[in-house]
């Protein structure tokens, strides 16, 4: 018997430069495996919207999403401690006891999410691009980056000092800004307190955040 040959030539199967599907207007988040963390690991969470979704930064939009996050911000193993929001995502550093809890937590609180931008804005269907990505922190000098990234977000976009606390934000209820205390101001609190070490204490060695910094300049 003759072993016959493998065909060489290109033909329809096999792999190929610039095969496959083409990313639509939307693209999806790859869905790599997330960082594995403990109980005393905060996660640095991004949520993305769909392009066709308004800015979520306008008023309106910015209560409703407070009002929402204040029914969701603590559920036992699962904590939303800080929040930005800016015009086509919002960052989120939380805490869970394990990657079911922030799962768990973080599906309760981006159908929470989605609901209340579809109602500001009288639409309907999905409105997040795809899961969230989630980053786990677990030195404190990586949760006092996260920290400076998220509650100052909006200096880094406008790319200038901006020098107030971004209204958008949970800025206003963190006690970290040097030579500032926060501004406790009306009766709603939209965030949990931080109950792990490397949150409360450990990201305070590297030094208190200061207003007029620009995260990444």
């Amino acid at each position: 018997m003759r072993q016959v040959g493998f065909k060489t030539t290109v033909g329809w199967g096999g792999w190929r430069p610039g095969a496959g599907r083409k990313p639509g207007p939307n693209p999806r988040i790859r869905h790599a495996p997330r960082d594995a963390f403990g109980r005393n690991h905060p996660s640095h969470v991004t949520l993305k919207v769909r392009s066709d979704v308004p800015s979520l930064r306008i008023r309106k939009c910015v209560m409703e999403l407070e009002r929402r996050f204040a029914t969701a911000s603590e559920r036992g193993d699962f904590r939303l401690v800080h929040y930005s929001i800016q015009s086509n995502h919002v960052h989120m550093i939380v805490e869970a006891t394990g990657p079911e809890a922030l799962g768990r937590g973080m599906k309760s609180l981006a159908a929470r999410f989605a609901r209340a931008v579809n109602r500001v804005f009288q639409r309907k269907g999905s409105v997040l691009v795809d899961r969230f990505h989630s980053r786990a922190l677990k030195t404190p000098r990586e949760v006092r980056n996260a920290l400076r990234y998220v509650l100052l977000n909006t200096q880094k976009h406008a790319k200038k000092a901006l020098n107030r606390l971004d209204p958008a934000s949970s800025a206003r209820w963190f006690d970290g800004w040097k030579g500032r205390r926060p501004e406790l101001t009306g009766p709603l609190v939209a965030v949990a307190q931080a109950h792990t070490w490397l949150l409360t204490k450990g990201w305070r060695r590297h030094g208190l955040l200061q207003l007029e910094s620009i995260p990444g300049g």
